[in-house]
């Protein structure tokens, strides 16, 4: 069936880019995979944001309620992409290779939840935050494996660039909470070094694969898309990206304060 589907570009900078883009397209149960896959890919960096803010003590209360919804949301859909879910809109897996690589996921999962549910209900030790830091990209690449096996699906009807598309875009909603959490660890003092080289890398890939989505990008496989909402939406994103981007550098370049942490904090 043809339906309007919210699209993954909801970058996540401010209430205005929480639209999103809009696609018509023609819905398939691997588009559908794809989507809610990569999803799963930002919410592994919004729950190790979130326990960075509570445990920097910003709006503990609230970062407190979003993080157990978003812990809970991660699970559901987990378990929905192995065993299927028809609240989610998602078939039962059926591609072994794709199945094992999810079971993986569930057990680096078991792990870090552990961790993030402390947080969640007030524990915010050092200690608990250093494990988040090392155990948060295990599960995000590992996701990401599992988000480019639906892509390259050999029985999926999906275009290819299609699907490249989706999820490249859905990457770009990932790395905005990547970014500020690796902004967070840094104020943190938690592996200092690594994590400014880490902000440099997510900041410089957002910003190519914008420009790449904008106007086309070889390297990554980009093909501009020609539709006029699309394009206004992105040009939206990309004015809002400016000085975001602007904060991150003052940051890399140890000239922020505490103005642009309460920035990139309030605009993802």
């Amino acid at each position: 069936m043809t339906i309007s589907v919210k699209q993954i570009l909801n970058i996540g900078m401010g209430m205005c880019l929480l639209t999103g883009l809009t696609f018509s397209m023609e819905i398939s149960s691997n588009t559908q995979a794809v989507n809610i896959a990569g999803k799963q890919r930002m919410l592994t960096q919004k729950m190790s944001k979130e326990a960075l803010l509570i445990a920097k003590g910003i709006n503990i209360k609230s970062n407190t309620e979003s993080l157990k919804k978003t812990i809970a949301l991660f699970d559901k859909t987990l378990i929905g992409l192995r065993n299927g879910d028809k609240s989610l809109h998602l078939p039962k897996t059926t591609d072994k290779d794709i199945v094992k690589q999810i079971d993986k996921v569930v057990s680096l999962w078991k792990s870090f939840k552990i961790h993030v549910d402390k947080v969640a209900d007030g524990e915010t030790e050092k200690a608990i935050l250093v494990a988040i830091d090392k155990e948060n990209l295990p599960l995000l690449k590992n996701m990401n494996m599992v988000v480019q096996m639906y892509e390259d699906d050999s029985s999926s009807n999906l275009d290819p660039q299609m699907a490249k598309t989706i999820n490249l875009a859905g990457r770009q909603r990932m790395l905005t909470q990547k970014m500020t959490k690796e902004a967070f660890l840094i104020k943190l003092g938690i592996d200092k070094e690594s994590n400014i080289k880490k902000l440099k890398q997510s900041s410089r890939l957002f910003d190519k694969t914008l420009k790449g989505l904008l106007s086309g990008d070889k390297e990554l496989k980009l093909v501009a898309l020609k539709d006029s909402k699309i394009d206004e939406q992105l040009k939206k994103v990309a004015s809002l990206w400016k000085p975001f981007y602007t904060e991150i550098k003052n940051i890399l370049n140890s000239s922020s304060s505490n103005k642009s942490y309460i920035t990139i904090s309030s605009k993802n």
